[in-house]
């Protein structure tokens, strides 16, 4: 069937259906601006509750960790209970989360809170499914890709959060000191989450429900209502024909038993796998180890930890422009032209800094004892002055016996700038060129894909069981990242990930079909015609 216009021939337009999943893709916005406002938190987190690597990893990761357990059961509490309500309950978690986190008083508690903001975490696979249910297949494209747009606005305004409270926190006016601002600033980055959640809680309460969704669980009526509420009358019509030739014969709920025969048992099998596949593909790139980890990725070029903010404030705004031209071209050039390109670039980008970092030299001058002097004991570091270290694991290791974990921990910006000989400037150029080109491709085409892949019968619990794969494998990044660079060192890093890439854009070439402009009901028949 051919796909719905943005406007009906009566000149009226899909106001409300864009409206709504624009309301439902602030989510997205929440999920970013979380993920980039711990980022520039770590470090004062890190030095107040003296942790080790992986306690680091534990508090970055634990909205990683606690989203695993949501994902569990929330397809099928989004297909029991309908997708409106869905995401009002994950609204309502993300504030309750936002709160706890910025009073948090300990380790644990922080750690506990971040991983009940994880449970919300699964707002980015309940609207794909929404938008992928709500959109026409023309526009559907563009409407799934604003959730990664919002994502990204959220890391960019998270980025200007942290930088903008780091130099007001320094800035040594009294007030800040009264506030909290000065010492605290950590409390307030995370709690600038708490007003923006409440704007989507309440922002929900406009959105409808899913006629897909309702004709599915035997509200037909309810169905033909919302539908006509949605789109005008000539748009309603036609989506309303493509969900009853979707739906027929079979019975409402489509209970879990017959969903898992569905995708192990016929054609959804292909769908299922390709999903699958691209599900692990994006995170395994490293993109979570540099955004939510950005300041400390910054550092180890040698900058200072107000410039690795500023930096990262950058990456932001790169995020930003990118991931809009995916959201303008993706729907032009298609699914598969932005994953090849895409991820070419990406892993292009990270064999640079690899490049960069493994020419690397670390060696501490007389001259920069002085200018550590208000910082560090130098007297521990004479007997290190003139030695030349080949990597930063090496390097780090000495300031750690020099110094002791916490002091090097502490200082660790500051004596990676001031040893460090490397070509700042290509690795800087390779990382912002991997956020671009991540933000071009897999980034978006994920969520698209998934919204795209599988038939209503099964999507709840497919999508679901797909974003499962992509937070249990964030998780790991997040949660292992701080071990590998102490462990591995920067140049292994980078190239860990530019093999993950190398090999997933192979995979994706000879797997992923192309779904431009094509019905829910016409890519089902694509794979079963495989």
């Amino acid at each position: 069937m051919a796909s719905a216009p943005a406007t009906s021939s009566h000149g009226k337009t899909n106001t409300r259906a864009i409206i709504s999943a624009v309301i439902v893709t602030i989510g997205g916005f929440i999920f970013g601006l979380d993920a980039a406002l711990i980022s520039g938190a770590i470090g004062q987190i890190s030095e107040q509750f003296a942790l080790s690597d992986l306690e680091l990893g534990a508090v970055v990761g634990a909205p990683g960790f606690g989203v695993l357990f949501a994902l569990v059961v929330t397809g099928a509490i989004c297909d029991r209970i309908g997708r409106r309500k869905t995401l009002i309950l994950i609204a309502a978690l993300y504030l309750v989360s936002a709160i706890t986190s910025a009073i948090a008083p300990s380790f644990t508690t922080l750690v506990l809170a971040r991983g009940l903001g994880g449970l919300a975490f699964t707002s980015l696979s309940v609207a794909s499914i929404y938008i992928g249910e709500v959109a026409p297949a023309r526009m559907r494209g563009r409407l799934v890709a604003l959730n990664q747009l919002n994502i990204v606005i959220g890391l960019s305004v998270a980025f200007f959060i942290s930088y903008f409270l780091f130099n007001l926190a320094n800035s040594g006016a009294a007030w800040t000191v009264e506030w909290g601002i000065a010492d605290q600033t950590w409390r307030w980055m995370l709690g600038a989450e708490i007003i923006p959640a409440l704007i989507w809680l309440v922002g929900l309460l406009y959105v409808g429900e899913s006629p897909r969704w309702l004709y599915r669980n035997g509200r037909k009526e309810q169905s033909e209502i919302e539908a006509a509420r949605l789109y005008p009358p000539e748009t309603a019509n036609e989506i309303m024909a493509e969900i009853r030739a979707d739906a027929d014969g079979e019975e409402a709920g489509f209970p879990i038993k017959k969903v898992l025969q569905e995708l192990f048992g016929t054609h959804l099998r292909k769908a299922l796998f390709v999903a699958l596949l691209v599900a692990l593909v994006q995170p395994l790139t490293g993109i979570n180890a540099i955004l939510f980890y950005a300041p400390l990725v910054f550092e180890q070029v040698g900058v200072g930890e107000d410039a690795a903010l500023a930096q990262a404030v950058i990456v932001g705004l790169v995020s930003v422009v990118f991931t809009a031209l995916a959201l303008f071209l993706v729907d032009r050039l298609g699914r598969r032209f932005l994953i090849n390109v895409g991820l070419t670039a990406a892993g292009l980008s990270l064999l640079l800094c690899w490049w960069a970092f493994s020419q690397a030299t670390y060696i501490l001058q007389s001259d920069d004892l002085t200018a550590l002097a208000g910082s560090v004991d130098t007297g521990a570091l004479g007997a290190l002055v003139g030695q030349p270290f080949a990597d930063d694991v090496s390097f780090k290791a000495a300031m750690v016996d020099a110094l002791g974990f916490d002091a090097a921990r502490a200082r660790e910006g500051e004596l990676i700038a001031a040893a460090i000989t490397v070509n700042s400037t290509a690795i800087l150029f390779g990382i912002v060129a991997f956020i671009a080109a991540y933000n071009f491709s897999i980034g978006p085409v994920l969520w698209i894909a998934l919204s795209e892949l599988f038939p209503t019968r099964v999507r709840g619990v497919a999508v679901t069981a797909c974003a499962f794969v992509v937070s249990l494998m964030s998780y790991f990044v997040q949660q292992f990242f701080p071990w590998q660079l102490a462990n591995w060192g920067a140049a292994t890093v980078f190239l860990f990930y530019a093999a993950i890439i190398f090999t997933g854009l192979v995979l994706l070439f000879w797997k992923l079909p192309e779904t431009k402009g094509k019905t829910i009901e016409e890519i089902e028949e694509t794979f079963r015609r495989a």
